[in-house]
C-alpha cells in the first residue's frame, strides 16, 4: 500500500517536475546556443519530422563539422521513396536563412554532401522546376515592379484613363511626364522578361499569368503611346535639360 501511494506522488516521468522550459533554462544554465538548438529539435519532434530534427542536428551552431550520422542519415533519406526531397530541400534552404553563420554554413556543407553523394535519380526527378523556377522569379519581379510604380506614382497604370481628349498621360504636365514615363518604361520592360514557349502555354499556371500580363501590357503599352505623344508635342516648349531627357526617353521608346 506505501508502495502505491509512492508511486502516486511522484512525478510522471515525461513531466519536467512542474518546472517550464525557461525555468530548465535558468536553473541548468544552458548556454543560449544549446536552448536554440534545443527547442528547433523539440519543434520538429512535436512534429513528428524525424528528417527535420536530422537537418537541425546537422547544422547546430557549434564550431564543428556537421556528424557523419547525420549526414548518412540524410544520404539514406535520398534513397527511400517516401521521403520527400522538396521537403528536405525546404528544411535545408530554411536553415540557409538562419542569423547564425556558422548554421547557413553548415547547411551549405549539408546540401554540398547530399549533391554529391546522394541518390542522383531521386534528386533530378524534379529537374524541370529550375525552369519553372526562372518563371516565377520572372513574374515576381514583375509583381515587385507593379507594386513600386504604385508606391512612387499613388495611381496603377492599367487603370488610369486613356485617351486624347482626357487620358491621364496624354494631359499630363512636362515636369511630371517626364518623371513618370521612365518608371512605367521599367514596369513595362519587367513584363517583357516573362516569355514562354507555346508548348509552356499548356501549364495552367503559366497560362493564366500570362493571360493577366497580356491584358497588362495591352494597357500600359496605350498610357506609353499617350505619354510618349504628349512628350513629343511639349518637346520644343522645353528648356534644354528637358530636351535631353525627353529624348532618352523616346529612345527607350523606339
Amino acid at each position: 500500500m506505501q508502495t502505491i501511494e509512492k508511486a502516486l506522488h511522484q512525478p510522471m516521468p515525461f513531466t519536467t517536475g512542474g518546472q517550464t522550459i525557461s525555468d530548465r533554462y535558468v536553473s541548468r544554465e544552458i548556454s543560449p546556443i544549446r536552448f536554440d538548438f534545443r527547442l528547433t529539435a523539440a519543434k520538429h519532434s512535436l512534429a513528428g519530422s524525424q528528417l527535420g530534427k536530422t537537418i537541425c542536428k546537422a547544422t547546430t551552431e557549434e564550431l564543428m563539422a556537421p556528424k557523419k550520422k547525420h549526414l548518412d542519415y540524410l544520404l539514406h533519406c535520398t534513397n527511400e521513396p517516401n521521403v520527400s526531397i522538396p521537403s528536405m530541400a525546404n528544411l535545408l534552404i530554411e536553415r540557409t536563412q538562419h542569423p547564425n553563420w556558422t548554421v547557413v554554413y553548415k547547411a551549405l556543407i549539408t546540401i554540398h554532401n547530399i549533391m554529391c553523394y546522394g541518390n542522383e535519380a531521386s534528386l533530378t526527378i524534379n529537374a524541370d522546376c529550375y525552369d519553372m523556377s526562372q518563371h516565377v522569379r520572372r513574374y515576381g519581379k514583375y509583381i515587385g515592379e507593379k507594386i513600386a510604380t504604385y508606391r512612387v506614382c499613388a495611381f496603377d497604370f492599367c487603370k488610369v484613363k486613356r485617351g486624347r481628349e482626357d487620358g491621364l498621360l496624354r494631359t499630363m504636365h512636362t515636369d511630371k511626364l517626364l518623371k513618370t514615363l521612365p518608371i512605367l518604361q521599367n514596369q513595362i520592360d519587367a513584363l517583357l522578361e516573362f516569355q514562354v514557349s507555346a508548348s509552356e502555354l499548356n501549364n495552367g499556371v503559366i497560362n493564366c499569368s500570362f493571360i493577366l500580363l497580356f491584358r497588362d501590357l495591352i494597357r500600359l503599352f496605350a498610357c506609353y503611346n499617350d505619354g510618349i505623344i504628349n512628350l513629343l508635342e511639349k518637346y520644343f516648349d522645353m528648356n534644354k535639360k528637358q530636351c535631353r531627357d525627353a529624348l532618352d526617353t523616346y529612345k527607350g521608346f523606339l
